[in-house]
């Protein structure tokens, strides 16, 4: 009676948790649409404030808001992900029944075309097909969908192809019923617990490419507040080690309580009576990684 009152328990705590986070992931997505147009408004008498309550994030360049951006660009990621992951499981799935269903000429081209797809690195055709597209959201959606259902049609080939010598399928057969009434009548059910498993996987597999081929350029435009546009506006400062106008810098300057000069990544000490190091000569022990 333990057993099964701890198994119960276990239970409602992961139908909880999954409702939390399926409830999360709703509101940001929500909200990032919501703000769409703050999102893209400028104010350059506000930019590169440090994070503060009106700011949670602080200010870029332009003065927008870091925070409405963040939650845009994750709104955008979101939905991309939820589309794409959808459409591949629904491709692996046709994919893999005809496969392990139609014969062995069907098998050899759609096994042909998951090796052809698997064997070229994933980036490299992401970027192929969204640029082939004319890039942005189509081109990022139909990259992805087009690449990301290989693995689970191979998986659901194999749960087909065991599924086929089971009794009751040859029992089927031996009644009269074709090849598509036991796929979808009795392969069917069988077959869902592994696509929904699958689909779940791909989702944040299909965020981490579409923020990839938009942080190389191959995706979402420039001005949209995705995340990938997010990174790479911040691989500027970290890479040139320009931070005098930074976000980061200025929040650093805030939690040392009070203001930072900086030179190229380092540390300067204000100017001020008492000896010590020169304002324009940092000295090794002034530096450190923003």
């Amino acid at each position: 009676m333990s057993a099964q009152r701890h198994r119960w328990n276990r239970r409602k705590a992961m139908a909880a948790l999954l409702a939390v986070s399926v409830l999360l992931l709703a509101a940001i997505a929500i909200a990032g649409q919501v703000l769409r147009e703050q999102a893209l408004a400028t104010d350059f008498t506000r930019k590169n404030l440090p994070p503060s309550l009106a700011y949670p994030f602080g200010t870029d360049w332009m003065g927008r808001d870091m925070f409405v951006r963040s939650l845009t660009g994750l709104s955008i990621s979101i939905r991309i992900g939820l589309l794409t992951a959808c459409i591949s499981a629904v491709v692996a799935f046709i994919l893999g029944t005809m496969a392990a269903c139609l014969g062995r000429v069907t098998d050899a081209v759609i096994g042909g075309i998951i090796d052809l797809v698997m064997g070229i690195p994933h980036i490299l055709l992401l970027m192929l097909i969204s640029f082939a597209v004319g890039k942005g959201f189509w081109g990022v959606l139909i990259g992805i969908s087009l690449t990301h259902w290989t693995s689970l049609a191979r998986l659901l080939r194999g749960e087909v192809i065991q599924l086929r010598e089971s009794q009751y399928i040859q029992i089927a057969k031996k009644l009269g019923k074709g090849r598509f009434y036991i796929a979808f009548k009795h392969m069917t059910p069988h077959l869902l617990p592994q696509l929904f498993v699958g689909m779940v996987l791909l989702f944040p597999h299909a965020i981490l490419h579409e923020a990839s081929i938009t942080f190389l350029g191959f995706g979402l435009p420039p001005e949209q507040p995705a995340v990938g546009v997010i990174l790479s506006e911040s691989m500027k400062y970290l890479v040139s080690g320009e931070v005098v106008a930074g976000p980061v810098s200025r929040s650093f300057a805030g939690i040392c309580g009070g203001p930072v000069p900086f030179y190229r990544g380092y540390a300067e000490p204000s100017a001020g009576p008492g000896p010590g190091p020169s304002v324009k000569s940092p000295v090794p022990w002034q530096r450190f990684v923003v």
